[in-house]
């Protein structure tokens, strides 16, 4: 049996042609992509904020960012990556939209100021934030607060009392999916304007020093003061960590456990 140019066989008995062969096409099956993780960062053109945003865009996240002062001052080019959003955690209606197809928030919202504005910023906003998040369906919420200093806490009430309702309604609202991460003193390079404060000259030895004197933290009342400072890229890597990994256990990371989570590799 020959085959013509045509592709079709000749019978070389009879002379007669077959029936051509018919190829069938392979089927195109539509595969759709992988979903896209999209974080949002409240707070992103903060000191701890903008670390987060950037770590996240490294790790190829889609990212966003809401503040009530909108895109960030920082010129880096990374920033150019970040959707900026601008709105006031305080006045429910006006930013809501930031959370359409957002998988996944990170809060570095916090501040100082008189007793009532402390736990507004740190409580009443992030307890907002939490409650709008829930409702949206995001799946995971990663919550930086601060580590208890014990003497500190009462001076400090608004601050800190606003931290902890914070913590607890994210506990209720997101038992499987929320990460409370609590940071000592956090150190890094800081802009203010024009000016970049090298806060790692401060923090990096005493990290050194007391993340091995853990046992000074037991001390009574000035114990809490020995807990040893964090590098904010620590913080950053182990909020983004927490936000996208499906099996970072929930719950709260002491800044013991930000040392440890951070030492290991982050696929």
């Amino acid at each position: 049996m020959a085959a013509s140019n045509s592709g079709r066989y000749l019978s070389t008995d009879s002379n007669k042609v077959d029936e051509t062969f018919k190829v069938q096409e392979a089927e195109t099956v539509n595969i759709p992509p992988p979903p896209t993780e999209k974080l949002l960062v409240l707070g992103g053109n903060g000191f701890v904020g903008s670390h987060v945003c950037r770590e996240a865009l490294d790790r190829g996240l889609s990212v966003a960012s809401l503040s009530r002062s909108g895109r960030s001052s920082i010129h880096d080019s990374w920033a150019n990556n970040v959707i900026w959003h601008q709105g006031n955690l305080l006045s429910p209606g006006s930013w809501e939209d930031a959370l359409t197809g957002v998988t996944a928030v990170i809060s570095c919202v916090g501040g100082f100021g008189s007793t009532s504005y402390m736990y507004k910023i740190n409580g009443t906003a992030n307890i907002n934030a939490i409650r709008a998040a829930s409702d949206k369906g995001v799946k995971r919420f990663v919550y930086i607060s601060a580590a208890d200093f014990g003497v500190a806490n009462y001076v400090l009430q608004g601050y800190y009392d606003g931290k902890r309702a914070a913590e607890a309604e994210l506990l209720i609202k997101y038992p499987y999916g929320g990460v409370i991460l609590r940071p000592g003193f956090i150190y890094g390079t800081r802009s203010v304007g024009s000016m970049k404060l090298p806060l790692g000259a401060i923090g990096s030895p005493l990290e050194m020093v007391l993340q091995h004197a853990r046992s000074l933290t037991q001390l009574p009342l000035v114990g809490p003061l020995f807990t040893p400072p964090v590098n904010v890229t620590a913080v950053a890597k182990v909020a983004v960590r927490a936000a996208s990994d499906p099996v970072f256990p929930p719950g709260i990371i002491d800044v013991y456990g930000i040392q440890r989570y951070n030492q290991q590799k982050f696929k």
